[in-house]
């Protein structure tokens, strides 16, 4: 496959594991070396802390989507602009949902090396996540 067929490969599989909660797909997409270049406080290195990350997020919003707005690929990088919706029915920290929407945007910049994401620097519209979780 050509090179860039291979990086939105690499990018797709990464998204559908935040569209659906598959782990599988978390473990093909990301190099056993993955760097998460932005972690938030308090988050794992590396794969396990992603999968860490989307067990707690489905707690919170079992019914999580996610879809690709965008994706720009330019040398060995992939921008992907992230679309989140689900509703907050489950648990996040003390907090319990009342099917609250939930709806925000991330944008992630992959590094990708063989096929595999080794890096990521990430951004999460959290404030209005935070707002819509009622956590503020």
């Amino acid at each position: 496959p050509d090179h860039q067929a291979m990086l939105e490969t690499a990018a797709r599989r990464y998204a559908t594991f935040w569209d659906t909660g598959n782990e599988a797909l978390a473990r093909a997409a990301l190099a056993v070396n993955f760097i998460d270049k932005t972690p938030p406080e308090g988050r794992k290195q590396g794969l396990e802390g992603a999968l860490l990350a989307s067990r707690a997020f489905r707690t919170a919003v079992p019914d999580l989507r996610c879809e690709v707005e965008q994706m720009i690929i330019a040398g060995d990088r992939v921008v992907s602009h992230l679309h989140f919706r689900g509703h907050f029915t489950g648990t996040f920290g003390k907090l319990s949902g009342k099917g609250q929407s939930v709806d925000f945007i991330a944008t992630d910049i992959y590094q990708i090396e063989q096929g595999k994401i080794t890096a990521n620097w990430h951004i999460e519209d959290n404030l209005t996540l935070m707002k819509q979780l009622g956590a503020l």
